[in-house]
């Protein structure tokens, strides 16, 4: 069968050799099956190569990255929360001769596994998780999805979980919740500054009992301070000290204008 078909390649010679040369690209290989058989043990190309007519027939392989779209996929999650969860993968064919005959349809193949594997792995997850631990959950399903396409000749370069949709009602739960953690904390915060600044005063306070002028400057370092807002009418309060002494130099007076009379 071989020389009868590079004798009729030699009788149809110059038309045949338009017929028996093709063109690999760069980013391409050819797998070459004569007889039924691949031959060689790696594909052929770039640049020319010889098919023989009748006898051998090549199939072409893409060695480029292939972008893989994972439509959303319904999903529940170990906390038994309904989500749907979509995502991509990157791969690209490294073994031309596997892609060919190991698997019928290698880019089909490789799209239902990334779905089953996706929903497979995200199951065992719970949403909080789901929503905090993206890149960890992308790189096991890289991992599981490298593992199992080895035989294919497909080598995952990277995969990544575009949107995490959950229900309305969820989210309005999950809203509130989120805002009754923070008016929490902001409660905390604020008890825990009230209590810091009691500390303060306590001890300003017991600063101020030891010595009365300094109480009496920051009085009227108040007084300053009030006055310096422009209000029409200022509140002067006195100590009790000080009315009793006003009054004790009062009375005092008062008895002596009597004895002189």
């Amino acid at each position: 069968m071989f020389s009868l078909s590079l004798l009729l390649m030699i009788i149809t010679f110059p038309i045949s050799i338009w017929m028996c040369l093709k063109i690999i690209k760069e980013y391409e290989r050819a797998v070459v099956f004569r007889l039924g058989r691949i031959q060689a043990d790696k594909a052929r190309g770039p640049g020319l190569i010889l098919v023989l007519p009748c006898i051998d027939v090549f199939v072409k392989v893409d060695l480029r990255t292939v972008t893989c779209n994972i439509p959303p996929q319904e999903i529940l999650t170990r906390d038994s929360v309904t989500t749907q969860v979509d995502g991509v993968v990157y791969y690209r064919i490294y073994s031309a001769v596997s892609a060919v005959a190991n698997v019928n349809d290698v880019h089909q193949a490789t799209f239902l596994l990334a779905q089953t594997t996706l929903r497979n792995v995200l199951g065992t997850q719970t949403l909080s998780q789901i929503l905090a631990g993206r890149e960890e959950i992308a790189h096991s399903i890289q991992t599981l999805l490298d593992d199992a396409t080895e035989l294919w000749g497909i080598r995952v370069a990277r995969v990544e979980i575009k949107d995490v949709r959950i229900p309305v009602q969820l989210q309005r739960s999950m809203a509130a919740e989120a805002e009754a953690t923070r008016e929490a904390r902001a409660r905390v915060l604020a008890a825990e500054g009230e209590m810091n600044a009691s500390k303060s005063l306590k001890s300003a306070s017991m600063v101020l009992a030891e010595s009365p002028i300094a109480l009496q400057l920051r009085y009227l370092q108040t007084l300053t301070t009030v006055a310096t807002e422009k209000n029409s009418t200022i509140v002067f309060p006195l100590p009790m000290n000080i009315l009793e002494g006003i009054g004790g130099v009062s009375y005092n007076n008062h008895d002596k204008v009597q004895n002189r009379a």
